[in-house]
């Protein structure tokens, strides 16, 4: 069978992947840069064909609880979002990873603090990365630079979700939510059958019956002791996160004595400035995190014998910049150049600012 390839918008992707990976359930509600995803979903109707559940519901805060339930009964699920309305989800996903729960959390995000702008931002780093609820926790967070990403993230996103029994989140940024690409789409995957769930899910919560006790989900627990044992747990999860979903791609760094570091659109834009500087005759690299968590440390740290300085491009204040301090631990000089308030940099701009520094 040939391949379909499609043209179509980064948020349109995922909303495509979304029913073609046999997701089970939507709950969203509408904010910019994100709002096709809710859109496309409403238009294909997959409830028709699949059975998919698509709801735009009352508030984020009401969305996030309604995928803790959906995951609760071993169901496949999804939210998405932009910045501020992740914000208000935060309580939510906090609790679904307490409970340990697979689910899939998209953020395109726009300018921030507070509505901020409609414009592409990269400023939900931290948000992302440092659990941006209560609690020691992590998720997986998978930063797509392309539209067929975009697809590919959402099959990958649940996969990670239901391996690890924790949230997964798509963290783009406005400009490949809104860009559009020729794309591969997934094929088409069915939805799984209660008896299947059954079986292959025995933590979830489906009806108490005959032969079989109802299981309780909950994050809650009183007892200290047993709290404690809880998150040890959580961090020996978190742990083999690291040691083995680290996601990453390199451009030009085999014999590079300065590394650009990005993620998202702004790592397109870096490999573009990375062209102009080898040019120019400046030996310049590019790494781009694709799990922004676990973030590619190692990777960092190994080249820290051979480059001379590493410089993070983001479009925020200065977010990212603090895990590439950390991984290359004093090791190689680090810089940082960013843009702000919905500004997304010129490669140009990206290889003046380096020639500034290594002048």
């Amino acid at each position: 069978m040939s391949e379909e390839i499609e043209l179509m918008k980064g948020n349109e992707a995922i909303a495509q992947a979304a029913i073609r990976c046999g997701c089970d359930g939507y709950f969203g509600y509408p904010i910019t840069p994100q709002s096709e995803i809710l859109e496309t979903l409403m238009a294909e109707q997959p409830w028709k064909t699949t059975g998919m559940v698509v709801m735009q519901v009352e508030s984020e805060i009401a969305a996030i609880n309604m995928v803790y339930g959906g995951a609760g009964c071993g169901k496949k699920v999804m939210t998405s979002s932009s910045s501020p309305g992740i914000s208000l989800k935060q309580e939510g996903i906090s609790y679904i990873a307490g409970a340990e729960l697979p689910c899939l959390v998209v953020n395109v995000m726009r300018g921030g603090p507070g509505l901020g702008t409609i414009q592409p931002s990269q400023s939900d780093y931290f948000q992302a990365v440092k659990g941006g609820g209560h609690g020691d926790y992590n998720m997986i967070v998978l930063a797509p630079a392309s539209v067929q990403e975009m697809a590919d993230f959402t099959v990958l996103g649940f996969d990670l979700a239901f391996n690890y029994l924790n949230p997964v989140m798509i963290l783009a940024d406005g400009v490949i939510g809104q860009m559009m690409e020729k794309i591969v789409l997934p094929p088409f995957s069915p939805r799984k059958t209660a008896e299947e769930i059954k079986k292959l899910y025995p933590w979830a919560t489906y009806g108490k019956s005959k032969d079989r006790k109802p299981n309780v989900i909950s994050s809650l627990e009183i007892d200290s002791v047993e709290m404690e044992q809880r998150n040890l747990k959580f961090q020996r999860k978190f742990q083999l996160m690291e040691e083995n979903e680290i996601r990453y791609e390199e451009f030009e760094t085999t014999d590079a004595e300065y590394i650009l570091v990005a993620f998202g659109s702004t790592a397109r834009i870096c490999q573009k400035s990375v062209e102009i500087a080898r040019e120019q005759g400046i030996k310049l690299g590019l790494i781009r995190p694709i799990t922004l968590w676990p973030f590619p440390t190692p990777i960092l740290y190994q080249y820290t014998s051979k480059v001379k300085h590493f410089f993070s491009i983001e479009m925020n204040a200065g977010q990212m910049v603090e895990d590439i301090r950390l991984a290359v631990n004093g090791k190689a000089k680090v810089d940082f150049y960013g843009r702000l308030g919905g500004i997304v940099p010129s490669p140009i701009e990206v290889v003046e600012f380096v020639k500034s520094k290594i002048a």
